[in-house]
């Protein structure tokens, strides 16, 4: 099992300077999507999902210096997945809505802190890492060539055979393992930049 994905604590103090738009442009392309899907996985509709994440992210600018990073506070994802919570228990309550969610108790479900090793805790963390995948492809696919990004993605996604590749978008078979090599060295440096750049 890979480690749980870190935000990088430079995205999180520049988040206090609500004057910086760049940080909060970043910080709700990689949670807005993790975000919407998981009220949605806990049976959220889609405009009151929505609804939710607006308060959330409100709620992250409003309450942000609260949080301060070292194992005393935990981490910022695990502090983000409370405020989720609370303001679910908050909205349900206040809407008098039903979500549709099995028979666990709604309570339960959205109070009790998350557990590392959870389910819906290794669920958080991948979509967090499938959003920083598409923050870095994004990033790398701009840096190269677009024959090979098409190398890559034809053979390291989409699961295509090298020489398939190769002959498709005539190229070397060295020419497109080199491609998805460097580009999968490249996505690499790029989400780690992503999670822990000073």
């Amino acid at each position: 099992m890979s480690p749980s994905p870190t935000t990088r604590a430079s995205l999180l103090l520049r988040l206090r300077d609500h004057q910086d738009h760049d940080a909060w442009v970043e910080f709700v392309s990689i949670y807005e999507p993790v975000i919407y899907r998981s009220l949605r996985r806990n049976g959220l509709q889609d405009g009151d999902a929505l609804e939710v994440l607006q308060e959330l992210f409100l709620a992250v600018s409003r309450n942000i210096h609260r949080w301060k990073p070292g194992a005393e506070y935990g981490s910022f994802r695990g502090w983000l997945r409370r405020v989720t919570r609370n303001l679910v228990v908050s909205w349900v309550r206040r809407n008098n809505r039903q979500v549709t969610t099995s028979a666990v108790d709604l309570e339960s479900l959205f109070e009790s802190p998350p557990v590392v090793g959870e389910p819906e805790t290794e669920i958080f963390d991948r979509e967090v890492r499938r959003a920083l995948f598409h923050q870095a492809s994004d990033r790398v696919r701009a840096e190269v060539q677009p024959q090979t990004w098409q190398a890559f993605w034809d053979v390291a996604v989409a699961g295509e055979s090298i020489g398939g590749t190769a002959d498709k978008l005539k190229m070397s078979v060295g020419a497109v393992r080199v491609a998805k090599c460097r580009i999968i060295t490249r996505l690499r440096e790029v989400v780690l930049e992503l999670e822990r750049s000073p």
